[in-house]
């Protein structure tokens, strides 16, 4: 058997469609749609790796992306049964997605929030955060985006910074008390740190300043910690 990681490769690597066929889609991932198939026998090279995906070119120079799994009964052009590693290191730079959850505190409250980013190049990432704020005297549900920017994202533990704005909105517990909504905006100081090759733990401090209706604005902390899973 041979085993190849297409991402760390310096040539492309030649293999023999054994399955009935392999779809290959526009990107690496399955919402991306097929734009051809690949029948048993054909020969293709592998080109590049990004997670479970592997980027793939036929002889007549079309090219695509074919699930990892799609290719573990290829064989070589000699006939050898050929495994394709898992997604490794490299999958820290080269992943566009990720998707997390995350708990802490703001102001006071316990926070529970769900997470997603995408990444415009290897250091700099677009996120977006929805959080629901459960205090003793009051709850409510915060809103943000913004951009981080990741600092040596191949080291175990890399720091990251990032400013954004967001909707606050808070409802009070009390009766005979009106819920408020304000815009916010806030800077953040962190870090994260890769625990496999699918998962990272990432904690923020961010300061939140609140403009309120009244004209005037307050400062509020937040911390928090959760785990993402990036593809």
């Amino acid at each position: 058997m041979l085993a190849v990681a297409p991402a760390d490769a310096r040539a492309p690597i030649e293999v023999v469609v054994k399955d009935a066929y392999i779809d290959l889609h526009t990107g690496p991932g399955r919402g991306f749609p097929v734009t051809f198939s690949v029948e048993r026998g054909v020969t293709i090279e592998l080109l590049r790796q990004r997670t479970d995906w592997i980027e793939v070119r036929t002889a007549r120079g079309q090219r695509g992306w074919v699930h990892r799994s799609q290719l573990e009964n290829t064989l070589t052009p000699a006939g050898s049964e050929v495994h394709i590693a898992g997604p490794g290191q490299d999958a820290r730079t080269e992943h566009q997605w990720e998707a997390g959850v995350a708990v802490g505190d703001f102001g006071g409250a316990n926070v529970v929030s769900v997470n997603g980013a995408y990444a415009l190049t290897h250091t700099l990432l677009v996120r977006a955060d929805v959080s629901q704020l459960l205090g003793d005297t009051s709850n409510g549900w915060l809103g943000t985006a913004g951009i981080a920017q990741v600092f040596m994202p191949q080291w175990p533990v890399s720091p990251v910074l990032g400013i954004g704005v967001g909707v606050l909105s808070i409802t009070p517990k009390a009766p005979n008390t009106k819920d408020s909504t304000d815009a916010t905006a806030y800077g953040s100081l962190g870090f994260r740190s890769y625990l496999t090759d699918r998962f990272l733990m990432q904690a923020d401090y961010r300061r939140f300043v609140v403009f309120t209706s009244g004209g005037g604005h307050e400062e509020k902390d937040e911390w928090i910690a959760g785990f993402s899973y990036f593809f």
